[in-house]
């Protein structure tokens, strides 16, 4: 079997894979055949888990749907950072960031933010949304003696990557964060809270059970922000959600960011916001820097052989692989390991530091393919992705969405590979 390297020069596929590489060119979806029963990653079909969602059965249904054709108007940022009404030091790690020009869910909702106006912010995965609620939330820690801010996160991943760009944000301002997510020993929790942190960022399941050993105290804290809102809800945590945001003192400061605002998120926008400013950037699903492809698996070829011929072909840089299940993806990554190539994988059966582990190797370039469910790289933001294969299908298009919406990022290229079946 061929040893991976990480290979260069112009993306193209081997002579092995290429009959299997169907084209879906932009702006006018591949009719592709229909593939059977969904399978499991990295080997065979199991009969689809009752309660679960099955997975999209046509293809053409969600490739290139929701690209746009049309010459598209460039957006022309109101304000540069250096014109917001924030701290100079907090001006200056901004700049330290290399951050000058907001992107525009951060240009239009920084100022509202600043104003102490209750936001809801509609906006993909990879806007900016992170920098865009904790840059004017930093200046009111700064400005507001004792404030404190809770953030709730659907994942373990997306709470250390906000903790992480907060350090960014923050360094020599003396403001620090605690994480609580589950997954982790609660105790090591429970010290850092012990030291007044300005931000606590969570999950809602910990949060509430942190919240039922009296460990944490919201008495204190006057602004909250939901971020991957309808994500909390898609996992079940919408009680959790509610019961943590009454906690909460009034009057309070509250945020909402959502991909989607489903009729559960107008409830709780109903219930716990006071008159919100609205904003949406969401101007299209799918960006045009990202080709989307099909690749067929005949019958009786073996899906994972064909996995493997693109793996080592030229421009395979950096491949994000999404399975349906966590049992499945474990299992690709340790086939793809014994083939050769380079690779980790993140879900939940795995502890917080394996996870972070498999994350930052990834991030570094020290391992060529990720594997991944679609609830644990949910808000990820890793830079130079080349491909996002979907090698199981997704179970619904704002999944195919959100999976493929991880490659093509800050105008660059990227391919989207989704594997079916054919006859």
């Amino acid at each position: 079997m061929p040893q991976h390297r990480f290979n260069k020069g112009p993306s193209r596929f081997s002579s092995k894979a290429r009959p299997y590489f169907a084209k879906a060119t932009k702006g006018s979806p591949h009719a592709a055949p229909r593939p059977t029963k969904p399978w499991r990653s990295g080997g065979g079909r199991p009969a689809q888990k009752r309660g679960t969602p099955a997975p999209f059965s046509d293809v053409s249904k969600f490739i290139n749907r929701a690209v746009i054709t049309e010459v598209v108007e460039v957006y022309s940022p109101e304000h540069q950072f250096k014109d917001f009404a924030i701290d100079a030091r907090l001006k200056n790690n901004i700049a330290l960031k290399g951050y000058i020009i907001p992107t525009p869910i951060q240009d239009k909702t920084i100022p509202h933010i600043l104003r102490g106006e209750d936001v809801v912010g509609v906006a993909n995965t990879g806007t900016g949304k992170t920098a865009a609620f904790l840059v004017p939330l930093i200046n009111k820690i700064i400005t507001e003696q004792g404030s404190r801010v809770l953030v709730m996160v659907p994942t373990r991943e997306l709470a250390l990557q906000i903790a992480d760009e907060l350090k960014g944000f923050a360094k020599g301002l003396g403001i620090y964060s605690a994480v609580c997510v589950g997954g982790a020993n609660i105790n090591p929790q429970i010290s850092e809270l012990r030291r007044t942190p300005a931000f606590v960022i969570g999950t809602p399941g910990r949060l509430k059970d942190l919240l039922e050993r009296r460990a944490l105290n919201l008495g204190d804290f006057r602004t909250a922000v939901l971020d991957e809102a309808d994500r909390m809800l898609d996992m079940g945590f919408i009680n959790d959600m509610r019961k943590i945001l009454a906690l909460l003192p009034a009057p309070r400061h509250t945020l909402f960011f959502s991909a989607t605002l489903s009729k559960e998120i107008e409830k709780l926008i109903g219930e716990f916001m006071h008159a919100p400013t609205r904003i949406s950037v969401k101007t299209r699903e799918t960006s045009a820097t990202i080709d989307q492809d099909v690749v067929r698996v005949p019958r009786g070829s073996d899906k994972l052989d064909i996995l493997h011929d693109l793996l080592i072909a030229p421009g395979f840089d950096k491949v994000l692989i999404f399975g349906r299940t966590k049992h499945g993806v474990e299992r690709l990554s340790k086939n793809l390991v014994a083939r050769g190539i380079k690779a980790e994988s993140i879900h939940g059966n795995k502890t917080q530091g394996k996870r972070q582990r498999a994350l930052d190797l990834f991030k570094k370039d020290h391992v060529q393919v990720l594997c991944a469910t679609d609830v644990a790289a949910r808000g990820l933001d890793i830079g130079g992705v080349s491909h996002v294969i979907n090698y199981d299908l997704p179970n619904t298009h704002d999944d195919y969405v959100h999976r493929i919406g991880r490659t093509g990022r800050a105008g660059k290229q990227g391919k989207a590979l989704t594997f079916i079946d054919t006859h």
